[in-house]
């Protein structure tokens, strides 16, 4: 038990949060003196692929058919079997929905431990020692891990990506999984939503409605105002379970943390579980009616008023048309 495995998904390609993962492997193989081994499941990118060979000391990838979409599964069948070949120290997933579904069962079935949210990674003595917000993002937890496998999801934007290596470069190694046993669960049906040109955990810049929008309409002018802004949309998680927008869209301690260098929090209060959503983020800009609202707290620019009244004014500035 000794190389460091960072599982990649080749349908959310080599983003920031994959080359984080692979930054951070690296940093912690280089450390430990062992080797940093890099597992890519799904259908295979040559672009990606050219990017992880000169980080990783070994890559390995798995594009049988049968791994085309996301089948959790299968998916974890295959991680189980590449586990139990190589024996990792340390296990390292980004922070995609898949990854989070998938690091408790993995631990569970390697009879490991899981953590995530992981903001920080290091050994003491034999032990893990990661660290994660807790209470909505005002104190910070230090967690020791002493079951190996530790398998971790880290927090997107949270590490560094790794330099890449000239005088070495990994081969890519095929390796194929047995899929003839039956699995407890299968996909039934599956629904896709439009996504934005840029993932919202990679947005520079966010616009987010929330609860005091009132219905599903005024997203619709804000959708006009993060275009001219050449922003992605969020919402929180009032709006999200009202129906208003889609669930993917939902910034928060339940949903997706962000770090863009602007956020833009129109109508939303700023309830403790959205601010450990957007902790990260730069530069905070808040409107909303309530002068008391917690948001304000929060943000770097705020202007008490209604948005009805600042977001056409504001799209008209940033759009030159002003009158």
């Amino acid at each position: 038990m000794s190389d460091i495995l960072a599982i990649l998904f080749a349908s959310t390609g080599f983003d920031g949060a994959a080359q984080g993962v692979l930054g951070e492997g690296r940093r912690l193989a280089d450390t430990l003196n062992r080797k940093l081994h890099a597992l890519v499941i799904g259908p295979q990118n040559e672009q990606m692929n050219s990017s992880i060979t000169p980080i990783a000391d070994r890559v390995t990838a798995i594009d049988q058919p049968e791994f085309s979409e996301y089948d959790t599964e299968p998916y974890l069948h295959a991680l189980l079997a590449i586990c139990n070949q190589i024996s990792p120290r340390v296990v390292l997933l980004a922070n995609d929905t898949y990854s989070q579904e998938i690091a408790p069962r993995l631990a569970h079935r390697l009879d490991g431990s899981a953590v995530g949210d992981v903001t920080e990674l290091k050994f003491h003595d034999d032990a893990l020692r990661v660290t994660r917000s807790v209470y909505g993002g005002k104190a910070a937890a230090i967690i020791e891990l002493k079951r190996y496998p530790a398998v971790v999801w880290l927090r997107a934007r949270a590490f560094a990506p790794a330099e890449p290596r000239t005088e070495t470069i990994a081969q890519v190694e095929k390796f194929t999984v047995d899929l003839s046993g039956d699995f407890r669960t299968r996909i039934v049906e599956r629904k896709r939503e439009a996504l934005g040109a840029t993932r919202l955990e990679d947005a520079q810049i966010i616009v987010s409605g929330g609860r005091g929008l009132g219905g599903p309409e005024p997203f619709e002018e804000l959708q006009q105002l993060a275009d001219t802004l050449g922003a992605q949309m969020a919402a929180s998680r009032a709006a999200c379970d009202a129906g208003w927008v889609p669930p993917s869209w939902q910034v928060g301690q339940t949903g997706k943390k962000v770090a863009p260098g602007l956020y833009i929090a129109v109508a939303i209060s700023g309830a403790s579980q959205h601010l450990a959503g957007i902790s990260d983020a730069k530069i905070v800009a808040a409107i909303n009616i309530d002068a008391d609202a917690p948001i304000f707290k929060r943000c770097r620019f705020g202007i008490v008023e209604d948005y009805r009244k600042v977001v056409p004014l504001l799209r008209e500035k940033l759009s030159g048309t002003e009158k």
